[in-house]
């Protein structure tokens, strides 16, 4: 009997160990680990977008809305795009429904608007959460690696992430995407890869 027990005591202890193992890192990183090519969007379309299509490229992520005071900064984004792209700038917007319920549509219904309202060409990706616990595991990271200027408090917040995978700026939503401090940081970015 005292057998029996020492072996369920044994028993118990390697499993509580083997969880506790588990329950530190579970197989996955920590949040603040990494850089953003361990993530992946799905596209406007359906498709896979992961962010490690863009190894080697400045990408400027913004959670983007079709009924916002801000919508009209598609303009300045695809501007951006265009001016930058074959330099190895990358525009992701990210739809969010999080603020105001100012992008209520179906991914169809986005895309139609962004094409036919803005003459968006840049990736857009299906509507994801960016702040509070439900945000796409993206916006956890760079809440994680930045603190508070990272996380989104609207529409059209931007992160600036560069050819290395890692943050290096966030501007509110309010900052427009031809902004001195934006263009200057993404051509920064951009230098600094070549």
């Amino acid at each position: 009997m005292r057998a029996l027990t020492l072996a369920l005591i044994s028993a118990t202890i390697m499993v509580s160990i083997g969880s506790a193992g588990l329950a530190a890192d579970g197989g996955q990183s920590t949040p603040a680990d990494g850089n953003a090519y361990q993530f992946s969007f799905l596209s406007i379309d359906g498709k896979p977008l992961p962010m490690s299509a863009f190894k080697g490229k400045t990408v400027l992520v913004v959670n983007t809305a079709s009924q916002c005071g801000y919508t009209p900064q598609y303009t300045a984004l695809e501007e951006v795009y265009t001016k930058y792209k074959d330099k190895g700038l990358v525009v992701l917007g990210v739809p969010s429904n999080d603020f105001g319920g100012q992008e209520p549509g179906s991914d169809a219904e986005i895309k139609k608007f962004c094409e036919g309202n803005y003459d968006v060409d840049f990736p857009l990706t299906t509507k994801y959460d960016v702040e509070g616990a439900k945000a796409h595991p993206f916006y956890q990271w760079a809440e994680a690696k930045a603190g508070e200027p990272a996380v989104p408090k609207w529409n059209f917040h931007k992160l600036l992430i560069d050819a290395n995978g890692n943050l290096v700026a966030e501007f509110p939503s309010k900052t427009t995407p031809d902004a001195p401090d934006v263009t200057k940081a993404i051509e920064s970015s951009l230098a600094a890869k070549s």
